[in-house]
């Protein structure tokens, strides 16, 4: 079922982008003069997905404030307020009470034109638990780096030498996900990706983005995206 709603983590402190996070939120560093997350809500509103959660924290009131309740970006967005990190499986499992089909999730941090149609297709045709957005690196060094059996990810090697790495096809922190698979997850701070998506040994599938993608995690990446993202098409 392609989603109706989208949960996009967005609580980070973004300790490695200071002092430009001193003052603002990570998600809300402008790219083309436009922040981070109103790329991304774009995207979403552009594909058809509407309803939005915010898990957020840090600088929580600022990112309220520029973006209100949706109406003027034409989305619904609620908020998921971390009085404490909850890690990206908490914040999840949080965020997702009570959606009960299909939802996506998004690092709030990261610049993309993913297709979600695709995606969904994807997702839908090998009625997977789980699809991950893959995306080629150059150093796959530095990244999770996945191991493919066609479509179906068999599991991830984190930072990998050259000679170990199957692909250089990296998680690109968006994922399709089945409300049920949550249920692997500890209450609390817990991590999606080591909780939840580790330890499953079946039903995870990559959709491999052929396009755009930009971490900004850090300041070399986020200058890199500054430079280099295209826009929406």
């Amino acid at each position: 079922m392609y989603p109706k709603t989208a949960i996009i983590l967005a609580g980070g402190v973004g300790e490695r982008l200071r002092p430009l996070t001193l003052a603002t939120p990570k998600p809300l560093l402008p790219i083309n003069d436009k922040p981070i997350l109103a790329h991304t809500i774009e995207n979403l509103k552009n594909q058809n997905i509407k309803n939005i959660i915010l898990a957020v924290g840090y600088k929580a009131e600022k990112i309220k404030e520029f973006l209100g309740d949706g109406k003027k970006f034409g989305v619904n967005i609620q908020y998921l307020i971390e009085e404490q990190p909850l890690g990206t499986g908490g914040a999840t499992k949080l965020a997702s009470q009570g959606i009960k089909e299909t939802f996506l999730v998004l690092n709030g941090d990261n610049l993309s034109d993913f297709n979600y149609k695709k995606m969904s297709e994807i997702h839908e045709k090998n009625k997977a638990k789980i699809t991950i957005a893959l995306y080629p690196v150059d150093d796959v060094t530095k990244f999770g780096i996945a191991e493919l059996n066609g479509d179906q990810i068999t599991r991830f090697i984190e930072k990998p030498s050259k000679e170990e790495a199957p692909t250089n096809l990296n998680n690109a922190g968006a994922y399709f996900i089945e409300p049920k698979v949550l249920d692997l997850l500890p209450e609390g701070k817990c991590s999606i990706e080591k909780d939840c998506f580790e330890k499953l040994t079946q039903g995870v599938y990559a959709y491999q983005h052929p396009s755009q993608w930009f971490p900004t995690d850090d300041l070399n990446k986020y200058l890199i995206a500054q430079k280099k993202w295209q826009g929406l098409k």
